[in-house]
């Protein structure tokens, strides 16, 4: 079996991490801090919003089961890829929609989908402000934020 890495940013990481986890086919899951200048960010770096860093969930899939395609359709579909820097009540760079490839291939995957949906006018009149960088630095979050809404019990949050 070959695993394959994603890492995506769609606001505040607890509800992308429970949603991704619940796909068939992703078989782990890390909350953390990508695509900015500090080394070994905290959250309460990471909240100043002088850090660069996006909340982010990176996660382990099996290609034969998921594709980065359809994990791409998952990721447009539980947040607003059209909020810049902001999801809910959350704002800040933090919470940027991005996408953070691990490949040419999921970078072309990944444009090709903002392509596709700006065409068939998904989310007319706004426009998809989501960022595509490559993976760099995956920090991962404090113990606490990993599965975070598992942990008490809940099945989602404002996402």
């Amino acid at each position: 079996m070959t695993i394959e890495k994603a890492t995506f940013g769609a606001g505040c990481f607890w509800g992308v991490e429970a949603a991704f986890a619940a796909i068939p086919g992703v078989t782990a899951t890390a909350v953390g801090y990508e695509g900015g200048s500090l080394e070994r960010p905290t959250y309460k770096d990471v909240c100043t919003d002088q850090t660069g860093h996006a909340e982010v969930v990176e996660l382990d899939f099996d290609p034969a089961q998921v594709t980065f395609e359809q994990l791409l359709d998952a990721f447009f579909g539980l947040h607003d890829p059209t909020t810049l820097n902001r999801q809910g009540p959350d704002w800040g760079t933090q919470y940027r929609s991005a996408i953070f490839f691990h490949s040419p291939e999921q970078e072309a995957l990944a444009k090709a989908k903002i392509e596709q949906l700006t065409a068939a006018g998904q989310f007319e009149p706004k426009r998809i402000v989501t960022k595509v960088e490559p993976a760099l630095t995956f920090w991962r979050a404090e113990e606490y934020h990993q599965k975070y809404l598992e942990k008490r019990g809940l099945s989602s949050c404002h996402i």
